[in-house]
């Protein structure tokens, strides 16, 4: 070895480098401000959420009470808050045409709705993910679900009611038949979430098709069908009003299609603003429901 060369330190090898853990506080070059383009799209949390939606609601409020009260509106086409107060008071002890209580018209709406809805889950769940996993199912289903989705219950009504005459099974059979579409295509969209990887993981431990079923496709395909049945009972609740046109004595709908007839406006306003308070009611209870079932929905 030379003298030249003895003098030479070797260099230390280099070390490499780990990423850092998540439980590590980032320094705070690294914690950089949102972009000016990225920081608009930022998610709003929950309180600062439900705050909009209350002021929201309560300057619509401010403003029907306002543009009734200083004479805007006619009280024909918009009545006074406190008119549907009064309508929902006398609509609730019986005062109304028909002489049946409030309760009695909703109860009978909400068996046709959440009944049909009911059914239409059983049926439309296994349908969707059918056609989401065979494409025999897709090829026979798939034709006739897109077909009759577009039509407004309105227009296969009257043969509904040829078919299968004016008692309460033509009324559950139309909202059915608006709750079923949604649920069907959200079960088909679903099943597609499950990724190639999982399916490939499950298979390679000898997993069967009815426990990679279980196991691996009805859980990726769980928040679209949960987001299918929000969808769903809407469309029940919108369907209600046409299916109790069909020779129909009690329900909300055709309470509401009774009073406007007779121009009471008070009542047709508090029908509306019944009927809204429940779907958004059973919304709700599907919110918290989908937070307990997928609560890694968004997160991944």
């Amino acid at each position: 070895m030379s003298r030249h060369a003895a003098l030479v330190r070797p260099e230390p090898p280099e070390t490499p480098q780990t990423p850092p853990s998540p439980d590590t506080p980032a320094s705070p070059s690294a914690q950089r401000p949102l972009p000016p383009a990225v920081a608009p799209f930022r998610t709003l949390g929950g309180g600062q959420s439900r705050g909009i939606s209350a002021l929201c609601v309560l300057g619509l409020l401010a403003w029907w009470w306002v543009a009734t009260h200083a004479g805007w509106v006619p009280p024909l086409f918009l009545p006074p808050p406190e008119a549907v107060w009064r309508a929902l008071l006398d609509a609730w002890a019986g005062h109304i045409q028909g002489g049946e209580p409030l309760w009695v018209h909703l109860k009978w709406s909400a068996l046709r709705v959440f009944g049909a809805f009911t059914l239409a889950v059983l049926t439309a769940v296994p349908a969707g993910i059918a056609m989401g996993v065979s494409r025999t199912a897709r090829g026979l289903l798939d034709p006739l679900l897109e077909f009759y989705r577009p039509l407004p219950p309105l227009a296969y009504l009257p043969l509904i009611v040829i078919w299968f005459g004016i008692d309460e099974l033509s009324k559950v059979l139309l909202i059915y038949l608006a709750c079923f579409a949604p649920i069907a295509l959200s079960a088909k969209a679903g099943v597609r979430s499950a990724s190639t990887e999982q399916l490939n993981a499950v298979a390679s431990l000898g997993a069967g098709r009815w426990q990679t079923l279980r196991h691996v496709i009805l859980p990726a395909a769980l928040p679209e069908i949960l987001v299918g049945l929000r969808i769903a009972i809407g469309f029940g609740w919108t369907t209600l009003v046409a299916a109790e046109m069909v020779a129909a004595t009690v329900g909300v709908g055709q309470m509401v299609l009774n009073a406007s007839n007779f121009l009471r406006t008070d009542l047709v306003v508090m029908g509306i603003l019944l009927i809204g308070a429940v779907a958004w009611s059973f919304d709700w209870v599907m919110r918290r429901v989908e937070a307990r079932l997928v609560p890694w929905k968004g997160r991944v």
